[in-house]
Formats: C-alpha cells, structure tokens, sequence
C-alpha cells in the first residue's frame, strides 16, 4: 500500500502530531467523502505500507520528529512557487522563509526524496509568463543541488473553484504560447539540473522537452524501496493523471494554507467549522465518530513483489 498525505489538506503542516500519533498507534480512520457515515480503519504497519507520499507547501512542523518515520520509506511533494498572499494567503515568504525549509528538508532526508512542485501555474496581469520565468529562474537558482526533480501543472478551473478565481481575472494562452512558456522552464530546470515533468497536463509538452510525470510515482518508489512494486493507475484521479494506486487519508476542507485555486475547500466557513474539532489524539482528522457512524477496517496489503531491483547510482 501506498499512502496519499494527503492531496485533500497539507497534514505536514497543521496536522503533523496528528499524523505522528497515528503512527505510534498504528493505525487512523478516514471517513467517506461521498458517505459521511462510512468510516475505513486504515492499518498503518510498517508491513503493509510500502512507501508514505507526503504533499505540503511548508513542511516544517514535521522537521523535528521524522526519526518517528524511521521504519517506513517516504518522500515529500513540496510545492514552491512564486505567488503572493494574493494567491497563498497562508504561507510565509518564499525567499526569505521557505527556500530555507526546502533545503532543511533536501538536507536531512536527501534531495532524491524531496520533489518540488511549481505548480499549479496560472495567468493573469500579474502573473504574467514573464514573471513566472523569473520566479521559476529564482526559486531553481535557490534549490540547485537540494532537488532532482521539478513537477509543473497550469491550472484547472474546477467548478467549485470558479467563484474564488473571478477576482483574479485568469486568462488562457493558446496551446502552442504553452508550449513555448513550457520550452522556456525546461530549459532552466536542465541549467539547474532538476528533469522536470508535467502532472496530469491534457496537451502534450514532450516536444517542450518535459514528459508526462506521475506524482505517485511507481518507478521512484521502487528505486526508494529497492524492489518491484505491483499495482495500477489511480482509477480515483483524472484520466491523464498517471499516479500509482494509493490509500488517501486526508480530509476535505481542512487545509488553512488558504490558496485561492484549492478544489479542496469549498469555503472558509466550512473549514473554520471543520478545524474546531481537530484533535491530536483522534484517530479521525478533524471529527469525532458518531452514533450512526460504521467503521469498517479496509483490507490493505503490501504491494512488493519480493523481486529485488539493481538501479544505477
């Protein structure tokens, strides 16, 4: 099993002991986004979980305890990119914070297993192409040697994200403008030495020189662990993501990073309502198990093949 942590809320940054206490119990609860009483009892052995995929924008509050990790493989998705509060009202400076977090991070758990995401991209007359160049240019500059791997996307206008993006009067270049803008970051992530990839993009940009990635990626994963992994594409995700199958633990409308193009939370009011009952010692985030709830634990099972793999240095 592969666990997702998580694509519906940063855990690593508000609910780090949460997620730490689960793994000293072994085990969390996860309820059911289209059946609010359906609850899955998610074993978290060791045994079973083969690699912990972590998505955040400011790892920092796991910093201190990832000796707590020590006997599971993982590594972190961090996305870093070049908006204002206008955009990412919830973390701090990029140049002058998280730059620092990202390289904390490369330097305690190697810069193979920290992926840095500039994503997603969008355009409007602030963020223009030019100024993403320069962002991208920056922040590539910065993180040089801390990161093997740069994930870009251009944002999708989810219906339910619609009403918060009106205020930023988005536009959409035309297909080949992409592919230049496209053609223009992967030549600096080559300058930098990063292969940069493209999640679940709908055009293809091989001819740009950045392939199709996957950010559950099967092929990381078996490098990490050192052995084969079976299983299959994602069938919950979109039809071009190409992410590994996973276990996802995360919640909706729990995450207070507060970025604007977020599909997660569907407003403020419900996150705010829905953050009260966070507690550290739950085994369900941010809720509490009520009388006409039904907890079933899901059959979850290691997907190693026991082939072991040589992979080059």
């Amino acid at each position: 099993m592969v666990l997702s942590v998580s694509r519906r809320t940063d855990i690593p940054n508000y609910y780090a002991e949460w997620f730490y206490n689960r793994i000293k119990e072994g085990f969390l609860y996860v309820r059911n986004p289209m059946n609010s009483h359906q609850i899955s009892k998610i074993n978290l052995s060791p045994d079973v979980v083969d690699c912990i995929v972590f998505w955040t924008k400011n790892p920092e509050n796991m910093l201190l305890g990832l000796d707590k990790l020590r006997d599971y493989s993982y590594y972190f998705q961090f996305t870093l990119t070049g908006y204002g509060r206008d955009i990412e009202p919830g973390i701090p400076h990029k140049r002058k914070y998280m730059i620092e977090v990202f390289r904390r991070l490369s330097d305690m758990i190697g810069h193979d297993r920290v992926v840095w995401r500039y994503d997603p991209i969008l355009f409007n007359d602030r963020y223009t192409q030019a100024y993403h160049l320069k962002a991208f240019r920056e922040i590539a500059e910065n993180l040089r040697g801390y990161t093997d791997r740069v994930v870009i996307s251009f944002v999708d206008l989810y219906a339910k994200i619609k009403r918060n993006m009106e205020s930023l009067k988005l536009y959409q270049p035309a297909d080949q403008e992409m592919r230049i803008f496209a053609e223009k970051l992967a030549e600096i992530a080559e300058e930098n030495h990063m292969l940069i990839e493209a999640c679940a993009e709908r055009i293809d940009l091989k001819k740009a020189g950045i392939r199709r990635g996957s950010c559950i990626d099967k092929g990381l994963i078996e490098k990490m662990i050192g052995c084969g992994i079976e299983g299959s594409k994602d069938k919950n995700q979109r039809e071009e993501c190409g992410c590994l199958e996973s276990v996802e633990v995360g919640t909706y409308n729990t995450c207070k990073n507060g970025c604007k193009y977020c599909y997660a939370n569907f407003s403020s009011e419900r996150v705010k309502s829905i953050t009260e009952r966070y507690d550290v010692k739950s085994p369900l985030l941010c809720g509490r198990i009520g009388p006409e709830d039904v907890v079933t634990e899901r059959k979850v099972k290691s997907l190693k093949t026991g082939q072991l793999r040589i992979f080059a240095p």
